[in-house]
């Protein structure tokens, strides 16, 4: 009754007013008994879920082609310890350039790795409520990435670390990381080290990955030209 009230109070004050203002005021009239703008609940849903399927899977595709980590502002670089070692062994014949190679290693671990997210992305998309789904359209910038993390975290990480390892094994970086260890523990004088590799390049890898998908967010968020579909306009507009 209450939104009927001011439905006619606007079309009443309208009827006082100069004609180019009486579309927005009938706009703002029919928004207030629709509820925002004639979106429905599924509309809303469906357009963001479209929009995060696009983005997440153009950042997968994009990280796990070949040079997708090693070649991107997300490249992988070895840890701070390891690069001690490095410094040291590159000294060593054999091993002049084995901090880069090493580095490229660890991103093509990544690189395998990527394809494991997308079913798991596109599995918290699908339960995405109508809640969350207005929580991220009305939120911050990277109100999506943010949900997407809080829902996707634990079990991306679960599902990277064994590829990881055993990408980092098909591409003999751990065998080559042990080589590296070994010169370097025959050094006098050294610390001797070991660090593990597999969970700082799966949480590495995840960074990359949550960072690509913060941007692609950004850009449809901003970029009006990226709506490519009547739902997507529709919706983002919503945004505006």
């Amino acid at each position: 009754m209450k939104q009927l009230i001011t439905c006619l109070l606007c079309l009443s004050i309208a009827a006082a007013l100069p004609a180019q203002n009486l579309n927005g005021l009938l706009k703002k009239a029919k928004d207030k008994v629709s509820g925002g703008g004639g979106l429905s609940q599924e509309e809303v849903g469906n357009g963001l879920k479209e929009a995060l399927n696009v983005g997440v899977g153009k950042a997968v595709d994009y990280l796990s082609a070949e040079d997708g980590y090693l070649k991107s502002p997300y490249k992988i670089l070895i840890p701070e310890e390891a690069r001690k070692v490095f410094s040291k062994v590159k000294k060593v014949p054999g091993f002049e350039d084995s901090e880069q190679k090493m580095i490229t290693l660890l991103n093509r671990a990544a690189e395998n790795a990527a394809n494991k997210a997308k079913p798991i992305f596109v599995s918290a998309i699908k339960q995405m409520t109508f809640k969350d789904a207005m929580n991220i359209l009305m939120g911050e910038k990277d109100a999506a990435t943010r949900y997407l993390e809080k829902t996707t975290d634990q079990q991306l990480f679960k599902e990277f670390m064994p590829v990881i390892q055993t990408s980092l094994d098909e591409v003999n970086a751990r065998s080559y990381w042990r080589k590296v260890v070994n010169a370097h523990n025959k050094l006098p004088f050294v610390k001797k080290v070991n660090p593990e590799l597999d969970e700082y390049v799966t949480n590495k890898a995840l960074v990359g990955m949550y960072g690509l998908i913060e941007e692609k967010e950004n850009d449809i968020r901003k970029d009006k030209s990226l709506r490519n579909t009547d739902l997507l306009r529709k919706v983002f507009a919503k945004q505006d």
